[in-house]
């Protein structure tokens, strides 16, 4: 064993493996690759490395498929479930939006929360994202009724209750239609 201390680049005998050492417990080293994988080995089995050169063979690999490969892009499709996942998500709790609700009265929140939703609403439609899900939260459904009555003043979008695995009965989704 050559006298290894924490902090060595290391090689692994019969193996293409280098790290950083990490421990040292009696004859067990413990090394990290550049990939972030802690190994342990006997410290016969390690050389202290000549160079402090860090690249990983996954990296090595990958540079030598690039300049063997021509560029092509593979377009993959979209799987089911994230055609169904929404672009964009507005957590409408009123503690996501201000720091403190000391001196706000009730209908100051619903107000901030309202003007949140609007404003989020326009940027979504501005920059043609087509789902928003909206999280308003059970509570006494005020906020929900006065959403429902937001959304219906624009024409291009539809709304409904969004999924209720991963919200529950808390969130609306929106649809908007994009026109060409």
């Amino acid at each position: 064993m050559a006298n290894l201390v924490i902090g060595d680049w290391v090689e692994v005998l019969d193996e293409s493996i280098s790290g950083e050492v990490t421990s040292i417990k009696e004859d067990l080293v413990t090394i990290t690759t550049i990939d972030g994988f802690s190994l342990q080995y006997q410290s016969r089995e390690l050389v202290k490395s000549e160079n402090d050169i860090q690249v990983s063979n996954f990296d090595v690999a990958k540079v030598k498929q690039e300049k063997e490969s021509p560029k092509k892009r593979k377009v993959i499709a979209p799987r089911q479930k994230e055609r169904n996942v929404p672009k964009m998500e507005v957590d409408l709790h009123i503690n996501q939006l201000v720091k403190s609700t000391r001196g706000l009265t009730n209908f100051d929140m619903l107000n901030l929360q309202l003007e949140t939703a609007k404003r989020q609403l326009d940027f979504a439609i501005r920059k043609r994202i087509q789902k928003v899900v909206f999280i308003h939260g059970v509570g006494e459904g005020v906020l929900k009724e006065e959403l429902f009555y937001l959304f219906k003043k624009y024409d291009n979008l539809k709304f409904y209750d969004a999924d209720y695995q991963k919200y529950g009965l808390g969130a609306t989704e929106v649809y908007i239609f994009q026109n060409n």
